[in-house]
């Protein structure tokens, strides 16, 4: 039976809003961005900058190397790129185009500027608003639910920009759905198959050419560099060359670059470079080694990246929830796929990937995300194997429920509200370590 168009449409929307470019992590680029954005606003340097900030985004930015700053870490190193480098236009990317003056201006702006970081008491779980003052003169920007939804903004007291979510959260009411985003309710894995059969490639060719472009380098940067703990060349050297160790490596290695400033763009999924990363290295490694052509290799990237946004969907952008382990389970339906499986195959192994791994949680961006993303894309590959050899997690083992979809219902219900608590737990943890 053919999909809907509407299901059709839907899920090329989908992998047109999800599947973009950013440089660097995403949570400092996201403030970066918010910055950038303020100083349009208020048409000149600030004389003082005020940051607020959720929970999570503390978490994201403290540990993780802003890039384009010669190493800087944490939020007033992002809101400062933003501020003297920042290119609006550019959104994930706008800080990819920074001189070597400007990098020494950031650093001079870090000694002189006052700036306040202060931790929203309530707001939603991703939220950055920050506040510019210069003499009389002042601009207010927020960005909340995902990485580049301004939400509201102000220059001088006259508010130009203000949404209903922004109305919503100022009465104190929260909203899951994400404000002017597809719908991402309609994804499923049977559909999520269909399109992947179907869909004419023309239609996504260039997304996912991009995809394999950008992941592929930054994981070969972090091969041949000397990034982080090297999670990914650590593996090379220790257990070889064989494929399934080169999926976890190479995944690793990107993140072991990426999360250690390096300057090269990659495809992100459900807001996450590492995510993006995940779901399409694995399977890029598991074509090659397969021999299949590009054709098969782009439709077992669309069953990859649906399957982790389809994941994530009920856990949230951020979360105690590693999101590595919903990016490499999705690696694991891909690699299924590659290997000619069908629903049930592609079922199984998602089911079986995430009885192993789903304990992992998400302590901030920084060079252990590597680690997680090796152990994550492991799960995945064993998931599928575990099915090929008659091998499965059943009914009632854990949060194992009767198929992927409860699963996966059981998973985003551990994610955003079980673990909760735990994210709290975990940024008071972060910030007594200092």
């Amino acid at each position: 039976m053919s999909l809907p168009e509407r299901v059709k449409s839907t899920y090329i929307k989908i992998l047109e809003e999800e599947l973009i470019p950013a440089m660097g992590c995403t949570e400092p680029i996201a403030i970066a961005y918010c910055a950038s954005r303020a100083r349009d606003l208020l048409g000149k340097m600030p004389d003082c900058m005020d940051i607020f900030v959720s929970n999570n985004i503390i978490k994201n930015v403290k540990s993780v190397v802003v890039p384009n700053t010669n190493g800087l870490k944490g939020i007033e190193a992002a809101a400062a790129a933003g501020l003297i480098a920042g290119n609006t236009e550019m959104k994930l990317e706008v800080i990819s185009k920074v001189s070597d003056e400007q990098k020494s201006q950031i650093c001079s702006m870090l000694n002189e500027l006052p700036i306040r970081v202060i931790p929203m008491e309530q707001g939603m779980v991703f939220d950055i608003e920050i506040i510019l003052k210069n003499g009389n003169d002042s601009s207010k920007v927020r960005i909340s639910q995902y990485h580049t939804n301004i939400i509201y903004e102000e220059r001088n007291g006259e508010i130009l920009l203000e949404t209903e979510l922004y109305r919503k959260l100022n009465k104190g009411e929260l909203q899951d759905k994400e404000d002017g985003l597809a719908d991402h309710s309609l994804l499923n894995i049977s559909d999520i198959i269909e399109f992947a059969d179907t869909v004419d490639l023309e239609e996504i060719r260039d997304i996912l050419d991009r995809q394999i472009e950008y992941n592929s380098a930054i994981a070969d940067e972090g091969i041949n560099g000397n990034y982080g703990a090297n999670i990914g060349k650590t593996l090379i050297l220790t257990y070889g060359e064989d494929v399934r160790n080169r999926a976890m490596a190479k995944a690793a290695a990107g993140s072991d670059a990426r999360m250690s400033g390096c300057e090269m763009p990659v495809v992100i999924n459900s807001g996450s470079g590492n995510q993006g990363i995940t779901v399409s290295v694995p399977v890029i490694e598991y074509a090659g080694y397969l021999g299949v052509s590009r054709e098969v290799l782009y439709r077992a990237l669309i069953v990859s990246n649906l399957i982790a946004i389809h994941e994530k969907t009920g856990i949230g952008r951020l979360s105690a929830y590693c999101g590595a382990v919903s990016a490499g389970c999705a690696a694991g339906c891909g690699i299924a796929y590659l290997y000619g499986g069908g629903f049930e195959e592609i079922s199984h192994t998602l089911v079986n990937s995430l009885a192993i791994v789903s304990g992992i949680i998400c302590d901030g961006a920084k060079a252990s995300c590597a680690g997680k993303i090796a152990a994550s894309v492991e799960a995945g590959i064993l998931g599928y194997h575990m099915y090929k050899n008659g091998q499965e997690f059943k009914k009632g083992e854990g949060i194992v429920n009767k198929d992927a979809e409860s699963t996966i219902e059981n998973v985003g219900r551990l994610g955003k509200e079980g673990m909760r608590e735990t994210d709290k737990e975990i940024v008071k943890i972060m910030l007594a370590v200092g």
